[in-house]
């Protein structure tokens, strides 16, 4: 049987569900409160630059599935993630490996680099780690903690490092190898073209409306009466009016510019991990694509942590205790709904999800839907 799906917001999670829902004959409508498609991963070309307007997105995935998945709809160029950290005007390789060892001790093998590390380590030998610090100097020692996590972990969550949970650094990977590459994944790249072309891509089906500039709570209970089912991709908290308190979210801000020159840093993404600078990173976007672009011009962006309240935008949940437990029991209100709406991305399922995992959650909500029936 035919039904009327709509989908609020069209970042990847909502993409995939509206292809996957028209290709199967259903009438689908994308409703986006932005003047444009894409969600974060949106880009725009700039200089002839596909400029990451909300931030660096490097896809990667060891999912074969996903992986063939998105290239119905894009081809990947071979770009590997490769960011510098700056501490105080010195360059360190990330991730950590015998590149950022060298560069942190002047040491030369890696039986030199481990003993450096455990001899460190055992500032907390014996001891359970009790928080986000204790834990980072577990696992690595003082040296790198103190200038490649510390300042750069307190800018992006707003609190210092003896107030955060050991866990949001459940491990951290160590390299005992000259290996720059900071995915582990079997698959990494860029679409070709950008991600906005990838997502128009996914909607350019006869059977999918697209509605920019037009906000789901606006008419929330209309849209609830005249579709059949839908597809919610926004802040699970809001959906329900906030009404068993506030979830906690972490905004970003963002400065763009363009510059007179052909290469401003050397590289797509550089962290400045010291405190006193009150960004964590700046991008380079033409480094995506191995310099593509305008002559003697580039863009860069500075990335701004800050703390989100209502009316700004969300990026990413802050999963700690107090957060994950009032998101069980909005979601037990999901699942009394769960006739008529389906929750899903970041902000529906209240998880921090890399591309390729909103992309099979999307996937694995589409055999829910439309498979198990």
């Amino acid at each position: 049987m035919i039904k009327k799906y709509l989908i609020v917001g069209s970042g990847l999670f909502g993409a995939v569900f509206a292809h996957e829902a028209a290709k199967r004959g259903n009438k689908v409508t994308v409703i986006e409160k932005r003047d444009h498609i894409a969600g974060n991963i949106y880009t725009k070309e700039v200089d002839g630059i596909q400029v990451h307007q909300y931030g660096a997105h490097i896809f990667h995935t060891s999912n074969k599935e996903v992986w063939d998945y998105v290239h119905q709809f894009a081809d990947f160029n071979r770009y590997t993630n490769s960011p510098v950290a700056n501490y105080k005007g010195h360059m360190y390789n990330l991730p950590f490996n015998m590149n950022t060892f060298t560069q942190m001790w002047g040491i030369k093998t890696p039986q030199e680099a481990l003993a450096k590390i455990n001899e460190q380590r055992q500032e907390m030998a014996g001891k359970e780690p009790k928080n986000l610090e204790e834990q980072a100097i577990s696992l690595i020692g003082r040296d790198i903690y103190e200038k490649l996590i510390k300042g750069y972990t307190e800018k992006q969550w707003g609190r210092k490092a003896t107030e955060l949970p050991a866990f949001i650094i459940k491990r951290l990977p160590v390299r005992l190898i000259y290996d720059n590459n900071y995915f582990n994944d079997d698959y990494q790249g860029i679409p070709i073209g950008g991600y906005t072309k990838m997502v128009k891509n996914m909607l350019d089906e006869p059977n999918i409306t697209v509605e920019l500039n037009t906000d789901f709570f606006d008419k929330k209970e209309e849209y609830l009466k005249n579709y059949d089912k839908i597809v919610y991709t926004g802040m699970i908290d809001k959906f329900f009016d906030y009404k068993l308190g506030e979830l906690e979210y972490r905004s970003l801000r963002f400065e763009t510019e363009e510059k007179n020159i052909d290469n401003y840093q050397g590289n797509a993404v550089i962290n400045y991990t010291e405190a006193e600078i009150p960004y964590t990173r700046i991008i380079e976007h033409k480094h995506f694509e191995f310099g593509k672009g305008d002559e003697g011009k580039t863009i860069i962006t500075r990335e701004y942590p800050a703390d989100w309240k209502r009316g700004e935008e969300p990026y990413y949940p802050v999963n700690n205790a107090r957060n994950n437990e009032l998101y069980k029991q909005y979601r037990e209100l999901a699942q009394k709904e769960s006739s008529r709406v389906v929750f899903g991305g970041r902000l529906g399922q209240y998880k921090y999800y890399n591309m390729d995992q909103v992309i099979a959650a999307s996937l694995e909500s589409v055999k829910d839907e439309f498979d198990k029936q």
